[in-house]
């Protein structure tokens, strides 16, 4: 039966596709159907299964998720205040005379926003509402300008504190805890600040590498479209918001900020900013409370599903089968992490960054560090891999999300061609992070790396726990 969680995923996978219904639903219902057929045919023993319902309770409880709602908060602020509109408008006028300005303030505006912004959706949403049309009124063919909003809305998925950064760091953190357990090797357990600047190198090497292709690709051509002169009102806001965002991001990197407080502060700051600017008026407040609803609403039904569907994977013992499978490929560290690459860009054809954080982290991930025990190594690989398969033509999640929202449409043929330079520096940047697992240590403190690993046996453990615990004699 340990092939069972196998038939699992490729369930929901055929149904994911097949009908369209929300990952949730799909996760759930392929779990309770192969849960039932597991306790009657004796597969699994229903006992086990009792302890879903503190399993859910236990990882609810964990203060990292009060972020999601403030994220999903200010994503839902973002897509409907004039704020993109502003920061675009200013960004091209300061670079109005060079032909390449519009694809530059597309790519400054991503790393700004997008790790605000909540997910790729709602960041591909907010940039074809705000940016895409004016792209166009200057001229930019439709390919290029999707292609623009396709890699501007991943850069949330490298720079922190996005919330994806904020769920893989939660998710890597147990998946560690229990690689761990198995290899009785006494490290520090990696947590979400360690990611946070795991992903910082990497991320500014991406974002410099697109800025110097979106400048290449622009530097002969006129400037095209007549160039908007923003009030000095509109500078003066575009440049309060702009530094308020990156030392809300600089803070958060750096440790001086936790996620959930970055979460709150940004949340407010943008609803103070509506407020004063009468962006929120016409219920336009009340649509925004509704979608935070909605969104954070499937994102805890689909944290819910996913932890019954990896309950009910690892009762199979598929996971067992999952880490017999690691230990067979070659290559050591590196052999682990190109498994990583291959599994997650694979997933990512199928499932959004939420569902492999959900789903796919705590099945494989485990595994994989007993095998490459530097989880911010392997994490910022994850990442990067995840971002990579969200711009591949036709399936990639952005592309999708992108090929929708633009009121121009493009064919893929012409898409891909404009999405292959930045597809390039993003394979650029994964062939230097697999090679170099140093890059992404750069911006740890000094002191912060783990010590050597130690193996020691359950009784030392223990001994060396007790001897922690141990008050010092009292003075006389």
């Amino acid at each position: 039966m340990e092939s069972a969680g196998l038939w699992m995923l490729l369930a929901v996978a055929v149904t994911l596709l097949a009908t369209g219904l929300p990952a949730f639903a799909v996760l759930m219902g392929v779990s309770a159907a192969f849960a039932t057929a597991g306790v009657l045919t004796g597969g699994i023993e229903y006992p086990l299964l009792t302890a879903l319902p503190g399993r859910i309770i236990g990882l609810l409880e964990t203060d990292l998720l009060q972020a999601l709602p403030l994220y999903v908060f200010m994503g839902a602020l973002l897509n409907r205040l004039p704020l993109a509109d502003r920061l675009f408008r200013c960004g091209v006028a300061l670079g109005r005379h060079s032909g390449g300005a519009p694809a530059l303030a597309t790519l400054g505006l991503g790393a700004l926003l997008a790790p605000m912004n909540g997910s790729v959706g709602a960041s591909v949403a907010m940039l074809s509402r705000s940016v895409a049309p004016k792209l166009a009124r200057r001229g930019m063919p439709a390919a290029e300008s999707t292609a623009l909003v396709c890699v501007a809305s991943t850069l949330g998925v490298v720079i922190p504190p996005s919330l994806v950064l904020i769920l893989l760091g939660d998710a890597m953190m147990r998946a560690h805890t229990e690689a761990t357990n198995v290899t009785k090797e006494m490290v520090r357990i990696v947590n979400t600040q360690d990611i946070f600047r795991g992903a910082l190198v990497p991320a500014a090497i991406f974002l410099a590498l697109c800025l110097l292709v979106a400048w290449w690709l622009g530097r002969k051509t006129p400037a095209r479209g007549a160039a908007e002169r923003p009030a000095a009102i509109e500078w003066v806001k575009a440049a309060i918001a702009a530094l308020f965002v990156v030392g809300l991001l600089a803070g958060v990197a750096a440790g001086y900020f936790y996620a959930v407080e970055a979460a709150a502060m940004g949340g407010t700051a943008l609803l103070l900013f509506g407020w004063a600017t009468g962006g929120l008026r016409a219920g336009v407040f009340s649509h925004v409370l509704r979608d935070t609803m909605a969104v954070t609403g499937a994102l805890f039904a689909l944290f819910v599903a996913a932890t019954t569907f990896t309950l009910v994977f690892r009762t199979f013992g598929t996971d067992r089968l999952l880490d017999a499978w690691v230990k067979l490929v070659p290559g050591g560290a590196t052999g682990a992490a190109i498994t990583v690459l291959v599994v997650f860009a694979l997933s990512a054809f199928v499932l959004d960054a939420f569902e492999i954080v959900f789903v796919i982290v705590p099945i494989v991930m485990p595994s994989i560090l007993t095998r490459a025990p530097d989880a911010v190594w392997i994490s910022v690989l994850a990442l990067l891999a995840l971002q990579a398969s969200f711009l591949v033509p036709p399936s990639g999640y952005a592309v999708m999300m992108a090929r929708s929202a633009m009121a121009q449409k493009t064919a893929i043929r012409p898409l891909a061609r404009a999405l292959a330079p930045y597809i390039g520096a993003q394979l650029v940047v994964l062939a230097l992070v697999v090679t170099l697992p140093w890059l992404a240590h750069l911006a740890q403190p000094k002191g912060a790396d783990a010590p050597p690993t130690e193996k020691v046996d359950d009784e030392t453990a223990r001994k060396r726990f007790n001897d922690m615990l141990k008050l010092p004699p009292p003075e006389e």
